[in-house]
C-alpha cells in the first residue's frame, strides 16, 4: 500500500513541478546567470572601443600602446556581472566582421585571419586578468566560445 502512495505522490509532485516550469519559464537556454546579459532583458551590451582597438593592433601584429591596453582592460573590468563580459566581447567582434564585410575564412584585416582575431578576443580576459567564469576554476582564462566555427 506504501508504494502506491509514494508512487501517487511523486507523480504529483511531478506533475506540479512542470507545470510551474512551463508556467514561470524555466528553460535551460533562458536561466541561470548569463540569462542576465540578453539585451531582450534590457541588457545593455558594452561597445568595448578599448579592447576593439587593442584586438585589432594585435591581430596585425602591432605593438598596443599601454593607454589602449588599460582602457580595454578597464572597460572589461567595469562589466559588474563577469558572465556578461564574454558575451560583449563576441558582440564587439561581431560588430567588427560586420564593419569590415568580413566572411568565414577571409582576412579581417591585412595579415589578419578571422581566426586569429577570434582567438586574440577571446584571450582578452586572461591579458587583463579579469575574471570570467570558467570550468578550471581560476577565474580567468579564455572566452568559451572561441572553441566554435560560428563566432
Amino acid at each position: 500500500m506504501w508504494m502506491k502512495t509514494v508512487f501517487w505522490g511523486l507523480l504529483l509532485f511531478m506533475l506540479v513541478a512542470t507545470t510551474m516550469a512551463v508556467e514561470y519559464g524555466a528553460r535551460s537556454h533562458d536561466s541561470g546567470p548569463w540569462s542576465w546579459c540578453d539585451p531582450a532583458t534590457g541588457y545593455k551590451v558594452s561597445a568595448l572601443t578599448g579592447c576593439r582597438a587593442m584586438v585589432k593592433l594585435q591581430c596585425v601584429g602591432s605593438q598596443v600602446p599601454e593607454a589602449v591596453l588599460r582602457d580595454c582592460c578597464q572597460q572589461l573590468a567595469d562589466i559588474n556581472n563577469e558572465w556578461c563580459r564574454c558575451g560583449d566581447l563576441s558582440s564587439m567582434l561581431r560588430s567588427v566582421y560586420q564593419e569590415l564585410g568580413v566572411r568565414e575564412g577571409k582576412e579581417v584585416l591585412p595579415g589578419c585571419r578571422k581566426e586569429v582575431m577570434k582567438l586574440t578576443a577571446a584571450s582578452v580576459p586572461e591579458v587583463c586578468k579579469v575574471p570570467i567564469p570558467n570550468p578550471s576554476g581560476d577565474g580567468a582564462g579564455v572566452c568559451y566560445w572561441a572553441a566554435y566555427p560560428d563566432v
